[in-house]
């Protein structure tokens, strides 16, 4: 059933790539359009033959009772490079570090290592035309044996969403995502949602504010928001910070840094 399902996700990303072949040379060649740091995807491949690294590293906790979980995310490299002018493949790993603290308990748990690998294609579908959005579709698998051992889920993840945006003005924009996931340590399917709104600042410095959750069959639904910064280094080097929390019980604080930087085709 599990294979089956990711033989149809990538069955239809294939379709897809294969009906989209509009060029976006144009919008490759301006400043870097990034994936990070909010959890809504761009709506934009990085174009034919372009390389792109998406780093960083963020904390976040959570304390309910007397139990406090502590989260230290060392590397959420994303790699992506375009294969097509509106395709892309994606390669991500995390690296982290749990770590579980009770009251009145003088030895805390920990837990560290790599989290599944992210596998995946972005395929842009269509331009951004008056009140039409900008749309990609975006599909990923998360295989079990690619995992540490600490962070080895039950069953392979498989997610999939499509990633939309629109122009409000020279200096706002709206970029949101609607999709699915499964896997982990249950099959259990769950809606997924995210709406960041963006907005320049200057030249060089961005602002965006977002919203974004899951919403599971069988249990309860997860909202969360985040707020940060952009700076744009120069066209192909961009830094950013964030911090965010839940609305929902899971997430007291979350806080990170990070950067992404293209290495254009010659």
């Amino acid at each position: 059933m599990l294979m089956n399902k990711i033989k149809l996700t990538t069955t239809v990303l294939l379709f897809i790539a294969s009906l989209s072949s509009f060029s976006q040379e144009d919008t490759k060649v301006g400043a870097i359009v990034t994936d990070r740091p909010d959890a809504t995807e761009a709506s934009s491949t990085v174009g034919k033959g372009n390389l792109q690294f998406e780093t960083g590293g963020l904390y976040e906790s959570f304390e309910e009772s007397s139990i406090k979980s502590e989260n230290y995310v060392y590397n959420t490299m994303l790699i992506r490079y375009g294969i097509l002018d509106n395709v892309e493949l994606r390669l991500g790993w995390n690296f982290i570090e749990g770590v579980t603290k009770v009251s009145g308990n003088k030895l805390d748990n920990v837990a560290s290592g790599l989290t599944p690998l992210l596998l995946g294609l972005k395929i842009d579908i269509a331009e951004e035309n008056g009140a039409m959005p900008e749309i990609a579709i975006i599909g990923h698998v998360f295989p079990v044996f690619s995992a540490s051992t600490d962070y080895k889920p039950e069953y392979t993840g498989i997610d999939f969403r499509l990633s939309l945006s629109h122009t409000l003005s020279k200096k706002s924009s709206l970029g949101y995502n609607i999709g699915a996931q499964w896997g982990d340590d249950s099959l259990e399917a769950a809606a997924i949602y995210t709406v960041a709104y963006g907005y320049s600042l200057t030249d060089k410095f961005g602002a965006y504010v977002e919203l974004y959750g899951d919403l599971p069959e069988d249990s309860s639904a997860n909202h969360y928001w985040d707020a940060g910064l952009t700076y744009l280094a120069t066209n192909d080097l961009q830094f950013d910070a964030y911090v965010g929390t839940s609305i929902t019980e899971g997430q007291d604080l979350l806080l990170g840094l990070g950067l992404s930087y293209r290495i254009r085709k010659k």
